[in-house]
C-alpha cells in the first residue's frame, strides 16, 4: 500500500499561542550589544527581553521584540547572522509559588524545558519566555492549567 503524502506543516498557523525569538549571532568584540540595540530602537521597535549566551569565539544573543519580522529585516540588512525560534510566554502566577506551579505542570505533562530568561514586566506581572521540546502540548497543559499564555500580538499591545 502506497504511503499517503501529507503536506509539511509548520508552526506558523498552528492555532496556539507563540512567540517568535531571535537568536542573533554577534563577535566577542566591544560595542555589539550597543549596535544591535541602537539598530532595533532606530526602527522603533521594542525590545522585550534579552538574554546572551557568551562563548570564545561569538555569543548568541536571543532578543524577543514587539515586531518581530521588522527587527528580522532590519538585523539581516546590516548583515547579522538571525536565527528564529518559536517559544512560549507565559506569565507567572502571583504569589510565591508561581515558579514552582509552573514547572510542576509542565512536568506534569513530560514537557522538557531547554532554558528560560525573564521578560520585561507586561502589564504590571512578570512574564518568561519558555523553550520546551513540544510547544503545543506546553501550551495546552498551561492554558487548561489556568496559565496566562501570551503571543507576539499581546507583546504588541503593550507598547
Amino acid at each position: 500500500m502506497a504511503m499517503e503524502r501529507q503536506p509539511f506543516e509548520v508552526m506558523e498557523g498552528q492555532g496556539f499561542p507563540t512567540v517568535t525569538q531571535l537568536s542573533v549571532f554577534l563577535d566577542n568584540r566591544v560595542g555589539q550589544l550597543l549596535r544591535v540595540t541602537q539598530l532595533l530602537d532606530a526602527q522603533d521597535i521594542r525590545i522585550m527581553a534579552f538574554s546572551v549566551i557568551d562563548s570564545v569565539d561569538c555569543a548568541v544573543v536571543r532578543i524577543l521584540v514587539d515586531r518581530s519580522e521588522e527587527a528580522v529585516r532590519a538585523l539581516r540588512d546590516a548583515s547579522f547572522a538571525v536565527s528564529l525560534t518559536e517559544v512560549i510566554v507565559v506569565k507567572l502566577p502571583p504569589g510565591r509559588r508561581g515558579w514552582l506551579t509552573l514547572w510542576s505542570v509542565l512536568l506534569s505533562s513530560e514537557i522538557n524545558i531547554s532554558y528560560v530568561y525573564p521578560l520585561l514586566p507586561h502589564r504590571g506581572s512578570s512574564a518568561i519566555a519558555v523553550s520546551v521540546d513540544n510547544l503545543e502540548i506546553a501550551v495546552d497543559t498551561l492554558q487548561r492549567q489556568k496559565f496566562e499564555v501570551l503571543s507576539e500580538r499581546d507583546l504588541q499591545s503593550e507598547t
